[in-house]
């Protein structure tokens, strides 16, 4: 729901719908204050039992959130290893499949990379999968001449199953980046807030007879709060886009350690 916008405009609209409907309960508290006597035992149930299915409805999205931001960063991680592998296990290939594989998994790194900065669903994300997927056909194509020139040799074989498992793990890395909170989720989230947050500005606007008391900084206090708890759970959920950034150090350590000699020679 909130994915295409600036985090900062984020901020502002939460604190805007949050803190208005606070000031909203409040005045309406104030306004039927008279009425205190009647009002403030069925007001006190309600308001309360909301804040309960709030707080339950907040967990359980940042527990979303954050199982997705976790499954980004072990597909980060994954990624890095099997391309490590399978880097690896190129340097066994006889020549000359050895020789052109290998620059083809430094450019795949840096694709990999690219795609590690990029919005997901952005122009720059779609660049970064089309060069991966068209340097995966590429070495497919050596490693099928590779194992046709020695059906025998345990080298090609073994270097078949990590390329498989590098290619395998592109599809896992995209899928974890698009795998979003769904926004009606989001959005029930957001509503409850601001309904749970009225009714405890009505119920103490009722209590106090007043706009300005310490009972009103609490219910403003709390309304900063789930601000501050809305946003990192929808934070959470804008890989690249938002202040909560995946890290892809592995990727930029694995991409540093290809500028080193090939550990293994190739033979003919």
């Amino acid at each position: 729901m909130f994915f295409s916008l600036n985090s900062w405009l984020i901020a502002l609209i939460l604190a805007a719908i949050l803190f208005g409907a606070t000031l909203v309960g409040l005045v309406a508290g104030r306004i039927l204050s008279h009425h205190a006597d009647a009002l403030r035992e069925p007001f006190g149930v309600v308001q309360a039992a909301l804040l309960t299915l709030v707080a339950l409805v907040l967990a359980f999205c940042l527990a979303m959130a954050v199982g997705r931001y976790d499954a980004r960063r072990a597909a980060v991680v994954d990624d890095a290893n099997a391309i490590g592998t399978a880097y690896l296990r190129a340097q066994l290939l006889k020549e000359p499949a050895r020789k052109r594989s290998l620059p083809l998994y430094v450019a795949y790194t840096d694709a990999s990379i690219a795609l590690s900065r990029a919005v997901p669903g952005s122009s720059a994300a779609r660049r970064a999968i089309a060069t991966e997927s068209a340097i995966q056909r590429r070495l497919w194509q050596l490693t099928g001449d590779a194992v046709a020139d020695a059906p025998v040799d345990s080298a090609p074989r073994v270097y078949v199953e990590s390329l498989n498992a590098m290619i395998d793990m592109q599809t896992t890395r995209v899928a974890a980046l698009n795998n979003r909170v769904p926004s009606a989720i989001q959005l029930v989230e957001l509503v409850g807030a601001a309904t749970a947050l009225a009714l405890m500005g009505l119920y103490l606007g009722i209590l106090t007879r007043g706009i300005v008391s310490r009972g009103v900084v609490t219910v403003l206090l709390a309304a900063a709060l789930l601000t501050v708890l809305l946003f990192v759970s929808y934070d959470l959920d804008r890989p690249e886009r938002g202040f909560i950034k995946i890290p892809y150090a592995p990727l930029v350590s694995l991409r540093a350690s290809m500028e080193l000699p090939p550990a293994a020679g190739g033979r003919r």
